[in-house]
Order: C-alpha cells, then sequence, then structure tokens
C-alpha cells in the first residue's frame, strides 16, 4: 500500500465520519423540535451521548415549567435511524414515552449508572432481570415460556426467552444484560425487546404452519 492510498483511505474515513456527524445532529436537532411541538407546555432539553457500547445516544428531558417534576428518556441510534424514516411515526413514538411518565404522575430523571461491578449486578440480578421475567412471563404465560441465562461467544452474557414447546426452527430470542441494563437506566421498558422478539418467533412458526 503506498502512501497516496493510505492519505486516500484517511479523507474516506474522515468522510464518512463527517456525514456520520451531519445525520446525528440532523435526527437529534429534528427530535428535539418534534418534542418541544408535543409538549409546548414542558421545558425541552436535549443531548448527544457516546455509549462505549452501543455508539452514540440520545437523551431529551421535559422539565416543569412551573413545578419541579422531570421526565428523562433515552434512546439509541439505530431505532432513532429506522423510526426518522416516517417523521409522523417518528413524533408519535418518541412523545409516546413522555406520555406514559407524565400520566404517572412521578418524577423520572435518568438513572446514576452503577459505581462498579458489584452494583451492576445488584441491580441486574434485583432489578433488571426479575422485572424482565415477570413482564414476559405476563405478556404469554408462565406456561408457554422459558426464562433463563445463557453465554453468547460475541454478546457475552444474555438473558433468553423461548417457547419450549416450538420443537422445530427458532424458539428464543436473546438480549445482552449490558444491553437491558442500558435500557432501564434510560427510562425504557427492558422487556420489551425480548416481548418483541418472542412474537416475531410466534409470527414464522404460524407462517410456516400456513405454507
Amino acid at each position: 500500500m503506498t502512501m497516496d492510498n493510505v492519505k486516500e483511505k484517511t479523507e474516506e474515513e474522515k468522510k464518512r465520519e463527517e456525514e456520520a456527524k451531519k445525520i446525528i445532529v440532523a435526527i437529534h436537532s429534528r427530535s428535539l423540535q418534534m418534542l418541544q411541538t408535543d409538549f409546548d407546555a414542558y421545558q425541552v432539553e436535549g443531548q448527544i451521548i457516546n455509549h462505549p457500547n452501543f455508539g452514540p445516544m440520545f437523551v431529551y428531558r421535559l422539565k416543569e415549567k412551573e413545578g419541579d417534576k422531570e421526565y428523562a428518556c433515552g434512546f439509541f441510534m439505530n431505532e432513532m435511524l429506522q423510526k426518522h424514516q416516517d417523521p409522523g411515526r417518528a413524533s408519535q413514538w418518541l412523545a409516546s414515552f413522555y406520555i406514559d411518565m407524565i400520566e404517572a404522575g412521578v418524577s423520572r430523571p435518568l438513572l446514576a449508572p452503577p459505581a462498579d461491578q458489584e452494583a451492576a449486578k445488584k441491580l441486574l440480578d434485583e432489578q433488571v432481570v426479575p422485572f424482565c421475567a415477570t413482564a414476559v412471563r405476563e405478556e404469554f404465560g408462565s406456561d408457554k415460556v422459558q426464562v433463563g441465562f445463557n453465554m453468547h461467544k460475541q454478546a457475552g452474557p444474555v438473558l433468553e426467552a423461548g417457547f419450549p414447546q416450538f420443537k422445530d426452527g427458532n424458539n428464543a430470542c436473546a438480549m445482552p444484560l449490558q444491553y437491558l441494563m442500558t435500557l432501564h437506566l434510560m427510562n425504557r421498558d427492558p422487556s420489551d425487546p425480548l416481548i418483541n422478539g418472542l412474537y416475531k418467533i410466534q409470527e414464522e412458526h404460524e407462517e410456516a404452519k400456513q405454507a
């Protein structure tokens, strides 16, 4: 490889980085405007943070103008890109998280991340995992779903939920514990990706039956 090739590659990388930054800033700005329009009675603040494992993330806070309640929620880059393909859908989707928190009437600032590995394990063992297991079993029935831990080569420890009655094809979905904990810390429902994954598995088996 010549020095010209190295220089060209570096310039291409810089160009891709600049384009990615523009997309991130555009999504952030558009989301902020959507929330300000939908919640004009609140002071809306937003920021972009870079998660060491999940890359760029967006955090938005709604603060009461005449009160002390705060409602905060975080979002991943990939889901924002997907939702913003349809602006109307993106606006409704973003607003739904804050509507639920406002209706609950309890201030929901972002949670502080665990201070160390021991605190992270305690958070997972006592809050995140039990919540996910309960939510999944309530959604599908405890007799239909099994929930447990597994180890993935790339993702590390995961929480797995599946339908043991499905003997052929895919019958389980798994989410990294780190991902579930991040959802929890962002005031998101960590059981959602597991439940959505299980519904997709059900649909796949229904389609296979009809084929």
